[in-house]
C-alpha cells in the first residue's frame, strides 16, 4: 500500500526542523508513544535504531526504527517494522514562504501474516491516522 500526505505548517523551515528533529519532543505528537530508545548507531543518523513502545488504549506495539536517510532540512526517511508490517517513511519539508513549510510524508506500507487481512479491511484508516499524527505535529509546532 502506498499513499502520500501533506500539511502547510506556518512557521519557518529551520524551526520546523529542529522541533521534528528532535526526540525529546515525539510525545507531544506521536499519540500513544511511551518511549523512544535508542538502540545502535549514532543517533539521529542514518543506520541508527531505536525502540518506540506504543499504547493505543490498551493495544501494546513496539516498532523498531531505522534511519535511512538523513539530508535535512530537505528530507528525513526511516523504516519501521512492528509485527506484521513493515512501513517505509520518506519526509520532506519545503519552503513555502518565508514563515512557511509543506511537509510532504511518502508511506509505503508491507504487510505479512493477520496483518494483511487488518489491512485489507483497514486500508484507508492508514492514511486518516498519518494526517492525524501531521496535524498533531503542526498543532505542537505553531503553538512552541
Amino acid at each position: 500500500m502506498k499513499y502520500q500526505c501533506e500539511v502547510t505548517i506556518d512557521l519557518p523551515r529551520e524551526r520546523v526542523i529542529d522541533l521534528f528533529d528532535s526526540t525529546d519532543n515525539l510525545m507531544e505528537w506521536m499519540p500513544g508513544l511511551k518511549s523512544f530508545e535508542h538502540l545502535s548507531g549514532e543517533p539521529g543518523q542514518v543506520g541508527a535504531k531505536s525502540r518506540l513502545l506504543f499504547d493505543e488504549n490498551g493495544r501494546k506495539m513496539e516498532m523498531i526504527e531505522t534511519i535511512t536517510s538523513r539530508n535535512l532540512p530537505d528530507e528525513f526517511s526511516s523504516t519501521y517494522e512492528a509485527k506484521g508490517v513493515k512501513n517505509w517513511a520518506n519526509n520532506f519539508f519545503y519552503e513555502e514562504g518565508p514563515n512557511q513549510t509543506r511537509w510532504v510524508a511518502d508511506h509505503i506500507f508491507e504487510f505479512s501474516g493477520f496483518m494483511r487481512i487488518i489491512a485489507f479491511f483497514m486500508r484507508g484508516a492508514f492514511p486518516k491516522q498519518t494526517m492525524a499524527t501531521m496535524k498533531l505535529f503542526k498543532s505542537f509546532a505553531e503553538k512552541s
